[in-house]
């Protein structure tokens, strides 16, 4: 009888499976870590997925695989923002998908604080909201480029928690130079998935880097 319940033990899925993209970012993905190691929740997973990086990202994710299990490390070529994304999907096995992009962060009562919302509110398919940014509160409206647009109207995919049916059902993230974050969120909003919203700011938004998708393609811009 105790075999049978160790053995049935190893077999839960996670409540979340954390998914985190990174490319090239060794100087800060260290900071993202250890913020998901800090969570008082501690019923996850994570992901991290390496995008075909050149710098030593591999070495600095070492020392968390061995600190932690419950964390993986894929590398693969270069797929992009979205790409990434969806191959985390693909790999996760958590009731609720959510993100860390590596150059963010979480306060250490981001995840107990979604599960508590979650378990609450079981009916809900979709979660979002809840977001502290640190630098600029513009970025680029992801219909015209040449027009900045505030945070607080924008949809971003770090503080998304998805159920992994719905993610899988909807195909992920579309492959897009910006707003594949806004283009997922229209898509599960027009078919009718039950969605809730949060105010608790616990994911930690750093727009200050100056190689932040955004602010590369503002960089890009200016050129123009």
């Amino acid at each position: 009888m105790i075999v049978n319940e160790q053995i049935n033990h190893e077999f839960v899925l996670p409540f979340f499976s954390v998914i985190i993209t990174t490319y090239n970012r060794s100087a800060l993905l260290k900071r993202a870590l250890d913020s998901l190691i800090a969570q008082t929740e501690t019923d996850w997973e994570a992901i991290i997925i390496d995008d075909g990086s050149t710098d030593d990202t591999a070495f600095v994710a070492l020392p968390y695989l061995k600190m932690e299990n419950k964390i993986k490390y894929v590398h693969q070529t270069n797929e992009g923002y979205s790409g990434s994304k969806n191959a985390g999907i693909f790999l996760s096995k958590g009731k609720f998908i959510t993100f860390l992009d590596s150059d963010d962060e979480y306060m250490p009562t981001h995840l107990e604080t979604r599960k508590a919302i979650l378990e609450k509110n079981p009916e809900v398919q979709f979660l979002h909201g809840g977001i502290t940014v640190i630098g600029s509160q513009y970025v680029p409206d992801r219909f015209d480029f040449n027009k900045k647009v505030p945070l607080s109207e924008c949809e971003i995919g770090g503080i998304f928690f998805i159920q992994k049916e719905v993610a899988n059902s909807f195909n992920g993230f579309k492959k897009m130079p910006l707003g594949s974050d806004g283009d997922f969120f229209d898509r599960i909003n027009k078919a009718g998935v039950t969605i809730m919203k949060t105010q608790i700011p616990t994911y930690i938004y750093h727009r200050e880097n100056a190689d932040s998708i955004t602010n590369n393609l503002m960089a890009e811009r200016r050129k123009v």
